[in-house]
């Protein structure tokens, strides 16, 4: 059965054909434009102060509306800059023109010449002398009074989301904007970016279920990088005192708000420092993005009004469960007594989990929803950080903090474990707690502990994550939302 849209792209076919027969190229090889359509109105302006003559321009993008009023058209032409209105006067176009105006469609990619002025309502206008079909569109756009609201077709076809509505392409600016002011600050406190593989022979730096690929010329499996946390230390050790990277981390896990199975994480590491430097350093840094991308470090968030400035609130991770859920960790010492409790609360506790993924599901059911100002949580069991040093008064819980706003964790930090003797313990007990929970996951590398053994200095280290920082300083709900092109699932 033909469907209205088919039909209408049947007739676009059609003007297609026509236009050809005419010995006109629709998809011409290039445009020469003297303007964007902003850098247009903005001459404009200054023509009008006396600033400049009157000069002719060249502008291109896409017809987003089209207002016949007899002899005259009026047509809404956007390109990345934004959109300036253009008169089409009929009566001036050659009858060949005049042809092609007329099997021109919202959605085609035309270039026009001629010359700035205002309409009597007082709108920047190009009055067209000639134009030039760029692109034919053969599918219609979205109808301008309904936009495109599909959500699931939003994120699928991204380009239509970004051609029908103007306020996404402004988010995914910010976010631009906000990796570039990351890279500045960094790279002004002499930190120097680097890049280690996506490919890896183990999945270590993190407790996540990895994807699993082979390389047929090697005939090995390797691993999607779940994070760049051991080749970087790795830099730390062979000399390089401050490292960091920002790029695409892979964890085959669920999907969410705030989940997505590929992502972007930035990862730093600082030698001769610890957590509490980084701690100083990553309200800094959130502070200061705020402010040179948004003009400020206050923005609103899911109905909330967020104070990045520092200093951050600071909770004792202990004490925030204690606060949050009622629950005191340290009197249940095993997994089957902190399970027990959790079930008298009537969670539901998955029995094969460990003693530390029990304690992260009750900061993510309990303590996390509640963290909605800017606040670090400090001191993590060890069970729970495999990577991180134990503090000095407490060989129970290590040096660690995870910075959470907006009811979400945003950031996670250590002070690097050193000692290579005791990582290789803690490797070998996270891969006996995985294997329990039914995970058959290398997670030993060894080459790191080899390099460890060569010595690491104090080093704190530190991951953020990109995409739910932006989704706070865009005040967006879904991390969908700020990824161009989200993971969705296969249409049946």
């Amino acid at each position: 059965m033909t469907t209205r849209l088919d039909r209408i792209a049947q007739k676009r076919r059609e003007k297609l054909d026509r236009i050809r027969a005419q010995g006109i190229e629709p998809y011409p090889h290039r445009y020469y434009r003297s303007h964007t359509t902003q850098q247009a109105i903005a001459l404009l302006k200054q023509k009008e102060e006396g600033l400049t003559k009157d000069e002719e321009v060249r502008v291109a993008g896409r017809i987003m509306a089209n207002r016949p009023m007899g002899k005259i058209s009026f047509l809404d032409l956007r390109d990345g800059s934004g959109k300036i209105q253009l008169c089409f006067h009929k009566e001036r176009l050659s009858e060949k023109r005049l042809e092609l105006f007329k099997d021109l469609d919202i959605g085609d990619i035309i270039g026009v010449e001629g010359n700035l002025g205002r309409t009597k309502s007082g709108e920047p206008t190009v009055w067209v002398e000639d134009f030039t079909l760029l692109a034919k569109s053969l599918q219609p756009l979205p109808e301008k009074w309904h936009g495109l609201s599909d959500v699931d077709k939003r994120y699928r076809q991204r380009y239509l989301d970004l051609i029908s509505n103007p306020e996404v392409k402004e988010t995914f600016k910010v976010r631009s904007q906000v990796i570039t002011a990351i890279h500045q600050f960094l790279n002004e406190r002499g930190f120097l970016e680097v890049e280690t593989p996506v490919l890896q022979p183990s999945a270590g730096g993190a407790l996540a279920r990895p994807f699993i690929t082979h390389h047929h010329a090697l005939d090995q499996d390797f691993y999607l990088r779940i994070a760049p946390e051991l080749h970087l230390k790795r830099l730390i050790i062979g000399g390089f005192d401050k490292v960091y990277e920002l790029g695409r981390i892979f964890r085959n896990e669920g999907i969410s708000t705030k989940h997505n199975p590929e992502f972007t994480m930035l990862e730093s590491y600082e030698a001769y420092a610890d957590y509490n430097d980084v701690m100083s350093m990553v309200e800094e840094m959130v502070s200061e993005v705020g402010q040179q991308v948004l003009g400020t470090d206050k923005v609103e968030f899911g109905g909330n009004n967020l104070n990045f400035k520092p200093p951050w609130q600071r909770l004792e991770l202990r004490q925030a469960i204690i606060k949050y859920s009622g629950i005191d960790f340290e009197e249940y010492p095993d997994a089957d007594s902190l399970r027990a409790e959790m079930l008298r609360l009537k969670m539901e506790v998955d029995p094969q989990k460990s003693r530390g993924r029990l304690i992260d599901e009750l900061i993510s059911t309990f303590v996390e929803p509640n963290l909605i100002q800017p606040t670090f949580i400090l001191d993590y069991p060890v069970e729970l950080s495999p990577l991180a040093k134990t503090k000095p008064a407490d060989e129970r819980l290590v040096e660690r903090f995870e910075a959470f706003a907006g009811g979400m964790e945003i950031a996670n930090a250590f002070t690097e474990l050193n000692d290579p003797i005791e990582q290789r313990e803690r490797f070998l007990q996270q891969q006996k707690e995985r294997q329990a929970e039914g995970e058959a996951i290398e997670v030993i590398d060894e080459d790191f502990l080899t390099a460890l053994e060569y010595g690491m200095p104090p080093t704190g280290g530190l991951g953020v994550g990109i995409d739910r920082l932006v989704m706070l300083l865009t005040n967006q709900p879904s991390i969908r939302e700020v990824i161009l092109f989200p993971q969705l699932r296969e249409k049946p």
